[in-house]
């Protein structure tokens, strides 16, 4: 039987983050809503506009992480250059960063998400980033799972 004071959800979330695609991926738009649990933090991500594959044996799976910088902007080679790397502040190898999170399966260009987790705190994370790789992550290669580019971006805001 399952506990359910473990997802004791309130009604609004602690932090959001508007997810923005970049200039290459203008499509891409989403929310991700962080909130505080009993047993950590339960996030929820939405994106509609991500690119997707007519061959049902090749629909796009897409790497999704908490970033240590706290903008998204960037340069010509990277867009999303200013969100930094994966929130990591225990020094911990990849997968086990903080900001390292479960992959989105991409379907005709949507996105969702739910999951629970202890690796950090709502209010540790506000000013952060999220971010949307291109690919999947392979939970092995160092430091970031050779997750492609950075498709789109979302700093983390307060929701008080």
């Amino acid at each position: 039987m399952f506990n359910k004071s473990i997802l004791n959800i309130k009604n609004r979330p602690y932090a959001y983050a508007k997810i923005k695609g970049s200039n290459n991926y203008p499509d891409i738009n989403g929310i991700a809503y962080f909130y505080k649990v009993p047993a950590g933090v339960m996030v929820s991500i939405q994106l509609k506009g991500l690119p997707s594959s007519d061959d049902s044996c090749n629909q796009p799976i897409f790497a999704s992480h908490i970033h240590s910088g706290e903008s998204c902007t960037g340069n010509s080679s990277d867009p999303f250059a200013d969100a930094m790397t994966h929130y990591n502040p225990n020094g911990c190898p990849h997968p086990y960063h903080a900001g390292d999170m479960p992959p989105i399966f991409g379907a005709n260009g949507l996105g969702f998400s739910a999951f629970l987790t202890n690796r950090f705190s709502a209010k540790e994370i506000i000013g952060k980033t999220v971010i949307i790789h291109s690919s999947k992550d392979d939970f092995t290669t160092q430091p970031s799972g050779n997750s492609g580019i950075k498709i789109a971006c979302g700093v983390i805001l307060s929701a008080y």
